[in-house]
């Protein structure tokens, strides 16, 4: 699988860098057949603490998938948007499981 970061506004430190790496790789384990993954990090100017943003979409045929959190930190937005990502996959393997046995 292909992954590309990009932030905007400031520069992603390695440590995050990997850290991405590590846990958009693991959604592999939930469908095979991911092309691709575009994660964003932005920072919004803003008074509250929540406000850093993670983007990522995942290339997949047939159907692409997208999610976004935002939380008090980078780390956190990803592990957020990975979970959200893993729901995603699972139920699309669900649906295709149905459309396999004629449900």
């Amino acid at each position: 699988m292909q992954i590309e970061i990009r932030s905007l506004d400031f520069s992603a430190k390695p440590e995050l860098i990997n850290f991405v790496t590590e846990k958009v790789n693991s959604l592999s384990h939930f469908n095979d057949r991911i092309i691709a993954a575009d994660v964003h990090f932005k920072l919004v100017n803003s008074s509250e603490k929540e406000n850093k943003i993670c983007e990522i979409k995942l290339i997949v045929p047939g159907n692409d998938l997208f999610a976004e959190r935002c939380s008090h930190s980078f780390e956190e937005s990803v592990v957020h948007v990975v979970e959200a990502l893993q729901k995603q996959l699972r139920k699309e393997k669900t649906k295709e499981q149905n459309r396999q046995h004629g449900r």
